[in-house]
């Protein structure tokens, strides 16, 4: 149950409230593969405010409780995408996901994403991930020495401006049904960066990727369930990315809009 008090020897001018903080709980699922055979979950009683985040939270409880607990971490922003966790159920950023935005009247469920092999605490192994990932070529491939700059139009650029906000956090990946019981399926973070690139009208490697996605482990798979769009933190369409690669897969090309440029 969480506690509300005011900051001890906090003064605050007469128009602004007075800064609070909260007693939250945090119930946080553990393992460490030396110890234990089974994941258990240890809980925190933790003094925040309603500025912190969940970040915040586990670094008062690394720092003040617990120094064992593990977690990633890096930018604390929101770009590096190395904190992502099961929030509540949901997979969240940890330094995205403000106290205040959660029911702190409840204790809060933190784990690691689901799908991937668990080392630590909230760590997972990204090595599966990051596999799929280089095995879509998600790299502009484009032949011969260009003589000039490779000008696209704003629409050209617009048409896979969405799939160029990835940070590879997993969120969307270890949100996926399909993901779970599946190891194989290379999942939607992979697809959303071959999007990136299929759909890229300077590249010339649309087809290969096509072709790599056209099996019963790519696009296929995809059960359209809308969990990977929900759960990324940049607000990617990932399950419309998905859909646009089944139909480029169909029509055996990408739709890449013609330059609306004029040579000079």
């Amino acid at each position: 149950m969480a506690e509300s008090a005011v900051l001890e020897g906090a003064s605050a001018p007469a128009d602004e409230a007075p800064i609070e903080s909260f007693t939250v709980t945090l119930i946080i699922r553990r393992f460490d593969s030396e110890f234990d055979d089974e994941p258990r979950w240890v809980d925190y009683d933790v003094e925040l405010f309603a500025t912190d985040r969940i970040l915040d939270a586990l670094h008062k409880i690394k720092w003040e409780q617990d120094g064992s607990l593990s977690f990633r971490r890096s930018c604390a922003h929101g770009v590096c995408g190395s904190d992502a966790m099961r929030i509540n159920g949901r997979n969240r950023l940890a330094c995205k996901t403000l106290i205040k935005d959660l029911d702190i009247s409840k204790p809060i469920y933190v784990e690691a994403i689901k799908g991937l092999p668990l080392e630590k605490d909230l760590i997972v192994d990204m090595e599966p991930f990051f596999a799929s990932y280089r095995e879509v070529q998600p790299f502009l491939q484009a032949s011969g020495k260009p003589e000039k700059e490779r000008i696209q139009s704003v629409a050209q650029r617009e048409r896979f401006d969405d799939t160029t906000k990835c940070i590879l956090c997993a969120a969307c990946t270890s949100s996926c049904p399909v993901f779970w019981t599946d190891g194989q399926y290379f999942g939607p973070a992979a697809i959303v960066n071959a999007h990136r690139f299929i759909f890229d009208s300077r590249d010339e490697a649309a087809q290969v990727r096509l072709d790599i996605l056209n099996d019963k482990e790519g696009v296929w798979r995809c059960r359209t369930t809308f969990n990977c769009s929900e759960a990324c933190p940049r607000g990617i369409e990932v399950t419309k990315a998905i859909a646009e690669v089944k139909a480029a897969v169909l029509r055996g090309k990408p739709d890449v809009p013609k330059s609306d440029l004029v040579s000079a």
